[in-house]
C-alpha cells in the first residue's frame, strides 16, 4: 500500500499532512475518527494517510510496547461495522529511526463518504473535524461511477418513485446518521438519499437501494430473494413438506427468514440428567440465522437470476448462494475474520438495520454456536459459481 521509503519520509516530516502522531492507544475515538478522514481524503490527495502509534506530536518516540494484541485492536476498527463502508487499511508493526511504532495505513476509498458512528469526519491540513454539507456533496462527487461495485449502480429507469421513502426514513436514516447531524443538515430526501450513497447525482436509485426500500424489488432483481424448502427425507427427490419463496424488501427478507428458520427448529427434552429438563434445538438458531445472512450479503446478484436456497432435510441443511469466494478471502482465510465484500452497500445496509453486529465474525460465531450446540463442524464447498454449507443436526 505504500512503500518503506515513502513511510520514513512520512515519520520525519512533521508537516505532512497525511500524517496522524498518537503516543499510544489511549485515544481510541480520535484513531477512529483519523481512519475515517483519511478513508475521506477530503484534499484529494489520492494517496493514504498514515498514523503512527507510538510517537508524540514532536516526532519523539513515547517508547510503546507494540504487541500483537495491539495490532489485534487496531485491525478490529476496520470491521467491528463502526465506520461504513469498512476502510480500506493495513495495520503493521515498524521500526523507524530506533522507534518501534504500529502504523495505519489507510487508502482513499472509491465510495465516500465513509462515516464513523453515522458522522463523516475530514482532515483539513493537520484539523480533524465533522465534514459540512456541502464538503459531504464533494465528498459524494469524487465517487468513480464506473468503478463501482454493482449494488451501487445506479438502475436506468428507476426513480425515486420506485422507492419506500417512509421505510427509508424512519427505518434507515434514524439508525444511520447521528441524530444531531440531521437536525443540523436538514436535507432533503434526494439529498439524503444520494449522501448515503443510495442515489447517483441525478437522484436515480442504485440496485442496493432498490433491493433494501422498493416496493417490488424482484421487478429489477429478480433472482434477489431466498428460496426455502422443507424437504420429508433425505433426498431432494423426497416429499416436499413445506415451500416458500422469501421476497420484497431487504429488510422484510430477513424478518421473514428468521421467523421460518425458528418455525422448523425441532427442540427435545432431556430427562435423565436429573431433576431439571434440559431442552436441547437440533439446530442453534444464533448459527442459523449468520449463515443464512451471510448468504444473503456476500451472494451475487450480477449476471445471475438464482436465489439463496435453504433446504431443509431430515439430517441436514443446506444453503447455498450464487457467486464464489470474492476479492482477498479465499479457502485457506475464510471464516478466520478475513473480509472483502461484493456488495459493500448491502453489507452497509445490513449492518444499519439490525442483521449485523461485527463484519468478518459471522462464520466464527456459527462455528461456535453449533460446537456448543453439539453439531458437527459446517462444511463447506466452494466453487467458482457459488458457496454451499451444510450443517448436520446433533446426533
Amino acid at each position: 500500500m505504500i512503500e518503506p521509503t515513502e513511510l520514513q519520509t512520512l515519520f520525519r516530516d512533521l508537516e505532512a499532512d497525511r500524517v496522524e502522531r498518537k503516543p499510544s492507544l489511549s485515544q481510541r475515538e480520535e484513531i477512529r475518527k483519523n481512519i475515517c478522514a483519511f478513508s475521506n481524503d477530503l484534499p484529494d490527495h489520492r494517496r493514504p494517510g498514515v498514523i503512527f502509534i507510538g510517537v508524540e506530536d514532536n516526532g519523539q518516540c513515547s517508547n510503546l510496547p507494540i504487541t500483537d494484541e495491539m495490532l489485534r485492536t487496531l485491525s478490529d476498527m476496520r470491521s467491528d461495522g463502526n465506520t461504513l463502508p469498512p476502510p480500506v487499511m493495513t495495520v503493521q508493526k515498524h521500526r523507524i529511526d530506533d522507534c518501534e511504532l504500529a502504523v495505519v495505513t489507510v487508502a482513499p476509498s472509491d465510495s465516500p463518504p465513509t462515516r464513523y458512528k453515522g458522522v463523516a469526519w475530514v482532515r483539513i491540513g493537520p484539523q480533524l473535524r465533522r465534514a459540512s454539507a456541502e464538503e459531504e456533496r464533494r465528498l459524494a462527487e469524487k465517487r468513480r461511477a464506473a468503478d463501482l461495485p454493482f449494488d451501487s449502480r445506479p438502475v436506468p429507469g428507476a426513480t425515486l418513485h420506485d422507492l419506500n421513502l417512509d421505510n427509508f426514513r424512519h427505518e434507515y436514516l434514524a439508525n444511520a446518521i447521528a441524530p444531531e447531524v440531521l437536525e443540523e443538515n436538514q436535507r432533503s430526501i434526494e439529498q439524503q438519499l444520494a449522501s448515503l450513497r443510495f442515489a447517483g447525482q441525478d437522484h436515480t436509485p442504485v440496485n442496493g437501494a432498490l433491493l433494501a426500500f422498493a416496493s417490488d424489488p424482484q421487478r429489477w432483481l429478480p433472482g434477489a430473494y431466498i428460496q426455502f424448502l422443507r424437504i420429508d427425507g433425505e433426498d431432494l427427490t423426497d416429499p416436499v413438506r413445506d415451500q416458500k419463496e422469501i421476497s420484497g424488501p431487504l429488510r422484510d427478507q430477513l424478518s421473514r427468514l428468521d421467523e421460518l428458520l425458528e418455525i422448523n427448529i425441532s427442540t427435545s427434552a432431556d430427562l435423565l440428567s436429573g431433576p431439571t429438563e434440559i431442552k436441547q434445538p437440533d439446530y442453534p438458531i444464533a448459527a442459523l440465522q449468520q449463515l443464512a445472512r451471510n448468504a444473503v450479503m456476500h451472494r451475487s446478484y450480477e449476471g445471475t437470476n438464482a436465489p439463496v436456497r435453504i433446504y431443509w432435510f431430515n439430517d441436514r441443511i443446506e444453503i447455498s448462494n450464487p457467486g464464489g469466494l470474492y476479492g482477498q478471502v479465499n479457502q485457506d482465510n475464510f471464516g478466520q475474520g478475513a473480509t472483502d465484500y461484493r456488495n459493500p452497500l448491502i453489507a452497509e445496509t445490513m449492518k444499519v438495520l439490525g442483521y449485523v453486529q461485527r463484519f468478518g465474525f459471522g462464520i466464527p460465531i456459527a462455528r461456535k454456536q453449533l460446537e456448543k450446540n453439539g453439531n458437527p463442524p459446517p462444511e463447506f464447498q466452494f466453487r467458482p459459481e457459488s458457496v454451499l454449507v451444510t450443517l448436520r443436526r446433533t446426533p
